[in-house]
C-alpha cells in the first residue's frame, strides 16, 4: 500500500506554485518530517515534508512543474523491515557519491552550485541549521578567483582579484537570459499594476534625527548588554508609525471591495531584502512590543529571509509597511 505525497493547500491569496527541487530520489528511505522537495511560490518557498516513514516509490512530478494545491507528487511505499534486505539500508555507488547540495542549500544556492559544478561540502554555509546560501557560494567563487599569490612573487593588488571582461571572438556579443523566481516576477507585475491602477503620490518631510542619534549612541552598549540585541533605528521608526496610525487610523485601514476597513490593531510590514528578492515580513501587534521586543524580531525575521524560511504567515495580513530607505 502506498501514500501519496500531496502539494500543501495554499493561502488563498496563492494559487499555484512552482516544484524547484527534489531532495530524495527514488528508492531512498525517508523518515516522517524529511523535506522532500522544495515549492516555490510568489511568496515563499515551502518545504513539502514525508507524511510518514517509507521509501520514495515515485516521483510524479519533475522540477520547473507549475502545481496546485492538493496536486499528488510522489508515492511513498512502506519501509522495509529491519534484516528483510541488505540493499535497503546499503545505499548504491550512486547515492553514496551524490553531493549534500540537495539536503544542505537553498534553492538559489543549490542552482548556483549545480551550474558552476562545485561540490556543496567544501562550502561553509551561513544559514540556518548550515545551509548553504547564495551569498556563501558567490564568497567562495570570489576566494577561488583571488587565489593564491605564486612564492617569490608580489601579491597582485587589490584591484587584480576583479575578473576581466569575457573575451568574445569575432566580436561576437553574447547574452545569457536567465528566468526570473516568482517572488521577482510577481514583485515586477505588482509595480507595473500599480502604475496602471493607483493614484501615485510621493511627499518628502525632513525631520531632525539628531536627538534620536544621540540617545541610540547614549543608551546602545547599555542595551545591547541587558537585552541581548543591538539598538537600531528601525524601533524608533516603529514606535513612531504606532503613534502616527493611533492618531489617524484611516492610515492604518485598508479597501476591500466598496469599503474601507479600520484595523483595531497594528501589524507592521519591515521591507527586507533576501536572496530571492524584497520580501516583506509583518511585526504582529507591534504597538504592544517593547523596542528590545520589536529589534528581537526584525532580525529573526530578517534572518529567516536570508535563509529562505519565512512562511506564508510572516509575510501577510500587514496593516502598513516601512522600508528603510
Amino acid at each position: 500500500m502506498s501514500t501519496e505525497v500531496k502539494v500543501p493547500a495554499f493561502p488563498e491569496s496563492v494559487t499555484d506554485g512552482t516544484v524547484v527541487a527534489w531532495h530524495k530520489q527514488v528508492g531512498d528511505s525517508v523518515l516522517r518530517g524529511d523535506n522532500l522537495v522544495d515549492i516555490e511560490t510568489d511568496k515563499v518557498v515551502f518545504e513539502v515534508p514525508a507524511p510518514e516513514d517509507g521509501v520514495l516509490q515515485e516521483v510524479l512530478i519533475q522540477p520547473g512543474a507549475v502545481v496546485v494545491s492538493g496536486q499528488v507528487l510522489a508515492r511513498l511505499g512502506a519501509a522495509q523491515a529491519s534484516g528483510t534486505s541488505a540493499t535497503a539500508k546499503k545505499p548504491t555507488a550512486a547515492t553514496a557519491s551524490a553531493p549534500v547540495t540537495e539536503v544542505s542549500a537553498m534553492p538559489a544556492a543549490r542552482k548556483m552550485i549545480d551550474e558552476q559544478g562545485l561540490n556543496a561540502t567544501s562550502i561553509p554555509g551561513s544559514g540556518r541549521d548550515g545551509r548553504v546560501l547564495k551569498e556563501d557560494v558567490v564568497r567562495h567563487l570570489e576566494s577561488r578567483t583571488a587565489g593564491a599569490p605564486v612564492k617569490g612573487k608580489a601579491a597582485p593588488p587589490a584591484t587584480a582579484k576583479i575578473p576581466p571582461p569575457a573575451a568574445t571572438s569575432g566580436g561576437e556579443r553574447t547574452e545569457k537570459r536567465v528566468p526570473m523566481t516568482r517572488l521577482r516576477a510577481r514583485i515586477a507585475e505588482r509595480l507595473v499594476q500599480a502604475q496602471h491602477t493607483a493614484a501615485m503620490l510621493t511627499t518628502f518631510n525632513e525631520i531632525n534625527m539628531q536627538p534620536v542619534m544621540d540617545l541610540r549612541a547614549h543608551y546602545r552598549e547599555q542595551f545591547e548588554k541587558e537585552y541581548g540585541v543591538r539598538l537600531g533605528f528601525m524601533s524608533f521608526f516603529v514606535k513612531a508609525a504606532v503613534e502616527a496610525l493611533r492618531r489617524f487610523p484611516i492610515v492604518n485601514a485598508s479597501v476591500d471591495g466598496a469599503d474601507i476597513v479600520y484595523h483595531g490593531y497594528f501589524d507592521l510590514g519591515i521591507a527586507v531584502s533576501s536572496p530571492r528578492g524584497l520580501v516583506v515580513p509583518i511585526l504582529r501587534d507591534a504597538d504592544q512590543m517593547s523596542m528590545a521586543q520589536i529589534e528581537a524580531r526584525i532580525a529573526e525575521l530578517s534572518q529567516k529571509a536570508q535563509d529562505g524560511s519565512l512562511s506564508m504567515e510572516d509575510i501577510t495580513g500587514g496593516t502598513f509597511s516601512i522600508t528603510n530607505g
